[in-house]
């Protein structure tokens, strides 16, 4: 009854870490917490290369349905991909020296930041404000170097700063910014997984069953932004940055 009880737990913490991912991202703030859970005995490298292969197939099933209603803005994804690629391998040496926990105090007045001012500005995400230009490629560039860097270092709330440096930096609208962070998404998580697994097994049945419920989940979470438009992924944008706000305040008090 146990491992039943504990499958189906594994299961629906997939599922709806999927839906949401697909969405705004943050999907690890649900699988994380439970794979620990479960297996507080696993090695942490198994258990996050576990999480980034079940999650990998919710962010690639999500692209290739965003793929086919939206738009994406391959003239800036492609240089923020290559970047963040570049970012995640130096913000993952760096773990070598610097303490992860250093991070915290600065992500929370990070993500503050981002939710007061997205809560205040009303009309932010809700349309394309502006048209690229060829210097947005070198801007591109900077912010998947910078957030693939944090992605490798600290990690939580990768999908929410990207979907918000695509929006304020490029004029995005939010369904259009999703979109176009799953692609970052994919290919910083195919880099996660060759680096946990160089360092620790993966636990591949458990990965197998939470990426398939991962994926069902990704689907409902698309048709739902797709169908609700850019207004709705904006309340679920600032819902999970206030989240993470929450979960960052509670670890640094020791809770």
């Amino acid at each position: 009854m146990t491992m039943e009880f504990n499958w189906f737990l594994l299961a629906g913490a997939a599922f709806f870490a999927g839906m949401v991912d697909a969405v705004v991202g943050g999907g690890g703030l649900i699988q994380i917490p439970v794979l620990l859970s479960q297996f507080p005995q696993t090695a942490i490298p198994t258990l996050f290369g576990t999480n980034k292969l079940s999650s990998l197939a919710g962010t690639a099933s999500s692209l290739w349905r965003y793929a086919r209603t939206v738009s994406i803005p391959w003239a800036v994804v492609l240089p923020a991909t290559l970047a963040a690629l570049l970012g995640a391998w130096l913000g993952a040496a760096v773990t070598a020296w610097l303490p992860r926990e250093a991070m915290r105090p600065l992500v929370l007045v990070m993500m503050l930041a981002v939710a007061l001012y997205t809560f205040l500005r009303k009309d932010f995400g809700h349309v394309e404000a502006r048209a690229l230009v060829p210097a947005d490629r070198w801007r591109a560039a900077a912010l998947g170097l910078v957030i693939g860097f944090y992605d490798g270092f600290f990690g939580p709330g990768t999908g929410s700063f990207l979907i918000f440096g695509f929006v304020r930096l490029f004029g995005m609208d939010f369904i259009k910014a999703s979109a176009s962070a799953k692609v970052i998404n994919a290919a910083t998580n195919i880099s996660a997984i060759a680096f946990f697994a160089s360092h620790g097994p993966i636990l591949w049945l458990v990965a197998l069953v939470m990426a398939v419920c991962n994926l069902a989940g990704a689907q409902l979470g698309t048709a739902l932004a797709l169908r609700r438009g850019a207004g709705f992924v904006r309340q679920a944008f600032l819902l999970v940055v206030t989240v993470l706000i929450g979960k960052l305040a509670w670890d640094m008090l020791g809770g």
